[in-house]
């Protein structure tokens, strides 16, 4: 199993799932928290990425259009510090960054993980109900309604207007955006039959805030709201059943008359027709180069005899 421990989280990889273990020090974002802990199985990743900086550097982890429903919502709009997909580390985890990008890469190589959208969602919703408040008000959801009730901050408006009930059946889409500069971070719900949409600050259908980047956690309600709403791929929206993994149905390619033979990764790749005898063998390797038995230059040539490279 491959680990970093960065500033906000711990990522562990075990060829299957990454998780993200949020960090719990004052320093870590309100978002981060509330989400929790997060299993993200390898069929949802795009791909690990490692960025170098001045002091450190930083992992992101890309994942496939479609599979996550707070990606989704937020539209990768989410600031650093709050991005649970992001991860900061120190200079002297460099090295360690670098191994757990390739280990990712490796493990999607072997799985044969496909790199289009998925047509259903891939990671787990926010359970509701679920609440947030921020700027001019709150925003709770319960399944079936989303209501909106006012704090002192609303413009007179909507403080006279009074809450709001939506019906999901009659809401459209869900629309996220972060504070920047002097406008406003808004949270907006879009409903049938609306065509001009109002400032938010204005808006009875929209949260809005002029501080708090990111609205607290206003991103988990909009997409528990996301994920019950038709997938933007796939159609009707079908929430994800915990530990459910239908390979067929989530992106690993399976095989098929025009695909590759047991040979294709080479006459001496062990193990090419059994996935699972490659990625024991290739777990072996990583341990046997992590404890210094095998150098960069012996791991590096017996995975690529191993994936017929």
């Amino acid at each position: 199993m491959d680990e970093v421990r960065g500033r906000d989280a711990t990522w562990t990889f075990d060829l299957e799932y990454l998780r993200i273990a949020p960090g719990h020090g004052r320093g870590v974002h309100k978002l981060r928290q509330a989400i929790g802990e997060l299993s993200v199985p390898v069929e949802a990743i795009a791909g690990t990425s490692y960025e170098p900086g001045r002091k450190g550097g930083r992992l992101r982890l890309r994942l496939r259009e479609g599979a996550d429903p707070l990606t989704q919502a937020t539209g990768g709009l989410l600031g650093d510090s709050a991005d649970p997909y992001l991860l900061a580390v120190d200079t002297g985890q460099t090295g360690t960054g670098q191994y757990f990008v390739e280990a990712v890469r490796t493990a999607l190589l072997v799985q044969q993980v496909s790199q289009d959208p998925v047509p259903g969602y891939l990671l787990p919703a926010p359970s509701v109900p679920i609440s947030a408040t921020a700027g001019d008000g709150t925003a709770t959801f319960d399944g079936e309604f989303v209501r909106l009730d006012w704090g002192w901050m609303a413009k007179e408006g909507k403080q006279e207007a009074g809450p709001v009930q939506l019906a999901l059946s009659d809401v459209t889409s869900v629309e996220w955006r972060p504070q920047s500069g002097f406008g406003y971070g808004y949270l907006r719900f879009q409903t049938r039959g609306v065509t001009t949409l109002p400032a938010p600050e204005h808006d009875r259908n929209s949260l809005a805030w002029g501080v708090q980047r990111e609205g607290g956690t206003t991103a988990l309600v909009a997409a528990a709201v996301v994920s019950r709403l038709p997938h933007p791929v796939g159609g009707p929206a079908a929430l994800p059943v915990p530990g459910s993994r239908d390979l067929n149905s989530t992106g690993v390619n399976p095989p098929g008359p025009n695909s590759p033979g047991p040979n294709s990764r080479g006459p001496n790749s062990p193990g090419a027709d059994d996935p699972d005898a490659m990625l024991r063998r290739l777990r072996e390797l990583g341990e046997l180069h992590k404890s210094g038995i095998l150098t960069d230059g012996e791991f590096t040539a017996a995975k690529q005899k191993l994936l017929g490279l």
